[in-house]
């Protein structure tokens, strides 16, 4: 079955790697970017250039304006949403003493309160439909918390618990809600860390790879029974 699929932060790392792997499996792409307008750009007309379908939009999800925004384009682009994937993200490293207001609102907006508005808007479409799937991309840090990640930390702990409450909501309309909480992945996001470190504690001795995570992914788009759950493909660092 083809379907439908909204990506957000879709120009690199995980984001990327989910969009290039569902357009490849046939499906109708539609991501948003924001300061990656021109990686963005290139994904999309080299995917575009191999006959897939993939539309982009340029977003500043901390906003709810530009929220709104996606959510019109989507509905304009799109005959039906089967899915909708909150992806967009941003981390920061600082001491819990040294952070500001402006700090949690630029995380927790951009992280949290986008994924909950955008859900809102794409829910609408899909209780009409009586079908859809809803997948957050939260992070090992909302389960296990991190150390001078405080505000990201809250930002992907807020994801999994509005991921459990949406799905026991939206279960009566056949829709399903899960969360993706992935561990150490080979990303820009991670290239400051010390690799080796991390490396040291995990049980499979590795990162992941942002092709894994997209495999989860799509694992969750064609499943029909699992709702409410935070997935942590994490190498064993977390069990």
């Amino acid at each position: 079955m083809n379907r439908n699929i909204i990506i957000t932060g879709g120009a690199k790392g995980i984001g990327a790697a989910m969009v290039e792997l569902f357009a490849k499996e046939g499906n109708h792409v539609l991501f948003s970017y924001n300061n990656s307008e021109k990686v963005g750009t290139e994904l999309a007309e080299k995917l575009n250039g191999e006959g897939l379908k993939v539309d982009t939009i340029k977003a500043d999800l901390s906003k709810i304006a530009d929220i709104q925004k996606l959510a019109n384009y989507a509905k304009e682009k799109l005959d039906r949403i089967d899915v909708l994937i909150n992806n967009a993200g941003i981390d920061q490293f600082k001491l819990f003493t040294d952070i500001t207001e402006n700090d949690w609102d630029e995380i927790i907006n951009t992280n949290l309160r986008s994924a909950v508005f955008l859900s809102k808007e794409i829910s609408k479409e899909m209780v009409n439909q009586k079908q859809g799937c809803i997948i957050n991309i939260s992070s090992i840090w909302g389960i296990t918390g991190a150390s001078c990640e405080v505000l990201y930390s809250i930002s992907k702990s807020g994801m999994d618990g509005f991921t459990k409450a949406l799905a026991k909501e939206l279960s009566l309309s056949n829709i399903r809600v899960n969360s993706i909480a992935p561990g150490a992945i080979d990303t820009d996001m991670n290239k400051d860390v010390i690799k080796e470190e991390i490396i040291s504690e995990i049980p499979l001795g590795k990162f992941g790879k942002p092709e894994d995570i997209a495999k989860c992914a799509k694992w969750l788009v064609e499943d029909e029974y699992t709702t409410g759950q935070i997935i942590s493909p994490n190498g064993g660092w977390v069990i």
